[in-house]
């Protein structure tokens, strides 16, 4: 049983930090974006350095006081959110923003836990290299939740997750012990890599203090366009010939359906739409070309060409400037956007093998018609099979009218994925949100070894409490 962060613990606490170290929480540290819940807190903690973040779990430790980790308040699982219980101490590592070390000559830089992604990504770029992490929260969100929640986005088809990104971690365990793992190695195998245990744990297991991140050289000519396709099997058609001619140049592959573009235009009326396809279904590919491989506009229209012959490819429009590339990307991120001002009765954040996808979607649509009328937003990352499959109201009602067909929906969703082989969590964790569902489709014998690790490395249970797993 856990105790409250009360007046008694934070006196002593607060002895032992600097005086600005506790602060009472703020409206921002207990809210998350889809408002499903309120966070309780007795306090917020704001260490400046690794020893602080080690002095706050030490003194959570001996009075056994919940932690939950907050980094930039963007995850949708509620990982950030303790709605329930006895009140944590909240840790925010948002003054840890030190960029500790750059290597452009290794492709890779240090940074601490509380720097902004788009920080990161500039430190990069001034270095003449890339950090390829990049998703619509990028301006918020921070390393170390990215890290914590093993954060995709659009760039997973050519750099991967942000797992893959990650050469080594700085972390502080449950009672205050410090990894330090921080080498900037592609070989260690030094036994078992804590690395990769404590990346996608979600805070459950330790804090993220720092990171050693993978750079790379910047693409020396880019190439956007939106494309209209038959279906999602001419959507995967089209990715299987986009990346046998362009090998490991493809960075980006999103498919996108008309609703979306209908939820913008009801939404977001001023916002351009350079295309209008006349059927449903549209992809918005990415290549880049690296300096002496000619340019990628050559190679994109060569592309388009080749879907055109057969059949993948019925229209589109390539971007011929920079401007007209942020024009297509705004389109695209806007569409998370224009849902949430809908109002989803019920999204998922799926992944699917390729080859089950343009079987999953006609057959998941079926099964919700079997449901009742709804109208669905089904778009994400093709080239990665995660889609992004949220249920929307019909036109002219809201989704208080659906609350109680919420359940059924998700089970419905749910259950076709599981039966294809996909996963029910794709890029967004499981947090609080997916807990019971970690539970009804996860693997007995990984979640028996989960429980295991947890109790090894937090036996009092204080690290993000009943996150991931049921406290």
């Amino acid at each position: 049983m856990l105790n409250p962060a009360d007046a008694a613990f934070l006196g002593h606490l607060g002895a032992l930090l600097p005086p600005d170290g506790l602060r009472p929480p703020e409206p921002r540290h207990l809210e998350e974006p889809r408002g499903r819940w309120t966070g309780l807190a007795g306090a917020v903690a704001l260490p400046r350095s690794t020893a602080e973040v080690a002095t706050v779990l030490r003194a959570c430790s001996a009075a056994r006081v919940g932690v939950v980790p907050l980094g930039g308040g963007t995850g949708l699982v509620g990982g950030q959110i303790l709605p329930e219980g006895p009140a944590p101490l909240l840790i925010s590592l948002e003054r840890m923003t030190a960029l500790r070390g750059l290597w452009p000559e290794e492709n890779a830089m240090t940074v601490e836990a509380g720097m902004i992604l788009a920080t990161a990504q500039a430190h990069a770029e001034t270095a003449g290299r890339l950090f390829p992490l990049s998703l619509a929260s990028e301006g918020s969100a921070r390393i170390g939740g990215l890290l914590s929640t093993n954060a995709g986005g659009l760039n997973v088809l050519r750099y991967g997750n942000a797992r893959d990104l990650c050469l080594g971690v700085e972390a502080v365990l449950a009672d205050g012990t410090v990894v330090h793992g921080l080498k900037r190695l592609r070989k260690d195998n030094t036994g078992y890599d804590l690395r990769h245990l404590l990346i996608g744990a979600e805070g459950s297991l330790g804090i993220l203090t720092a990171a050693s991140l993978r750079l790379f050289p910047q693409p020396a000519s880019t190439a956007t366009a939106l494309l209209e396709v038959p279906d999602p099997a001419g959507a995967l058609c089209m990715l299987d010939l986009a990346q046998t001619r362009a090998t490991g140049l493809i960075s980006a592959f999103e498919l996108i359906h008309r609703q979306g573009l209908d939820f913008l235009t009801e939404t977001m009326p001023d916002l351009p739409q350079p295309f209008r396809p006349e059927g449903d279904w549209m992809v918005l590919v990415e290549l880049a070309l690296p300096e002496g491989f000619g340019g990628a506009e050559e190679t994109m229209a060569g592309l388009i060409e080749a879907g055109m012959e057969p059949g993948l490819i019925r229209d589109g429009a390539i971007a011929a400037s920079q401007a007209q590339r942020a024009t297509l990307w705004a389109l695209r991120e806007a569409i998370p956007q224009a849902n949430r001002r809908i109002g989803a009765i019920s999204s998922h954040d799926i992944s699917l093998p390729l080859s089950a996808i343009a079987r999953f979607i006609p057959q998941a649509g079926a099964a919700l018609a079997a449901l009742g009328d709804f109208r669905i937003n089904c778009f994400g990352h093709l080239g990665d099979g995660n889609l992004h499959y949220n249920v929307f109201p019909a036109k002219g009602r809201s989704k208080g009218d659906y609350l109680a067909q919420r359940e059924a929906i998700k089970t419905t969703v749910h259950d076709l994925v599981h039966a294809m082989e996909g996963s029910v969590s794709a890029e967004h964790g499981i947090g609080r949100l997916k807990v019971a569902d970690l539970e009804r489709y996860g693997d007995p014998g990984k979640l028996a070894a989960m429980r295991a690790i947890k109790q090894a490395l937090d036996p009092l249970g204080i690290l993000n409490p009943g996150a991931v797993l049921r406290a």
